[in-house]
């Protein structure tokens, strides 16, 4: 039904988790990877592991936060391919605290990470894409950008950022053929759930009527959906994968 053949995908905060999980969904079924990574040996490993698989895949390493850091990537991404088709926006750190606690630094490099990355990579690939008249972006927010939670301000609010980055440049972009929009997942298999203990998380069950913690895979499946050519009419959306935690 997908197919992603000819295109090529740039998916930041490859690395690990959701990151590593849509960029070997979006190889399967035909991209060309660049897989974005603050980290060269991790992100290379996660290409080599597309390629032995039979996809096509390298690793760039990219700070997302320093915007010559992307504008570099993005030339170098333009010169080695023919176009840049689809956008990932998944890098981001978490550095929790309640309020009183929350140093500014650490509200600044949450912030710069999660969303001001967003605003750098959006704003190097619209040119190219405005240029050839289509293209996909998606940006990985967070259901707890929808519903706020207590220790994370910093984290809530760049996520909450991110939906709205999104709804605008959904409007800015339209008119070039060029969708944008938003992926909300709620408490998913990655390195921050395994470190929670069991309590918390049948806590955190307790709030998923679906009773289970989501999969990385389960994000990257609606990833692959708006990367393809069926979600050619759906722009300015922020969808949650949550197991039903935040009903619409």
């Amino acid at each position: 039904m997908y197919d992603l053949n000819g295109k090529t995908a740039i998916v930041t905060g490859a690395s690990r988790g959701i990151g590593k999980s849509i960029s070997e969904v979006l190889a399967e079924y035909g991209a060309q990877l660049v897989c974005v990574s603050r980290t060269t040996d991790a992100v290379q490993s996660v290409a080599e592991k597309i390629q032995a698989n039979g996809g096509k895949a390298i690793g760039m390493p990219c700070d997302v936060s320093d915007a010559s850091s992307v504008s570099n990537l993005i030339k170098k991404v333009q010169d080695q391919f023919e176009s840049i088709d689809i956008l990932i926006n998944n890098a981001g750190i978490t550095r929790d605290g309640l309020i009183m606690r929350m140093s500014g630094d650490d509200w600044d490099t949450v912030l710069d990470i999660n969303l001001k990355g967003a605003f750098h990579t959006i704003k190097s690939v619209a040119r190219p894409m405005m240029k050839q008249r289509s293209g996909r972006i998606i940006n990985i927010s967070s259901v707890v950008g929808l519903t706020g939670n207590a220790g994370q301000a910093n984290y809530a609010a760049s996520k909450a950022g991110i939906v709205g980055l999104t709804k605008s440049m959904a409007q800015e972009l339209a008119p070039r053929g060029i969708t944008v929009n938003c992926i909300a997942p709620g408490y998913i298999e990655t390195d921050m759930t395994d470190s929670l203990s069991d309590e918390v998380k049948e806590e955190i069950m307790k709030q998923i009527p679906l009773g289970r913690i989501g999969k990385s895979e389960e994000v990257a499946a609606m990833a692959l959906f708006l990367s393809s050519n069926e979600a050619e009419y759906i722009t300015g959306q922020t969808v949650t994968v949550d197991g039903g935690m935040v009903m619409n």
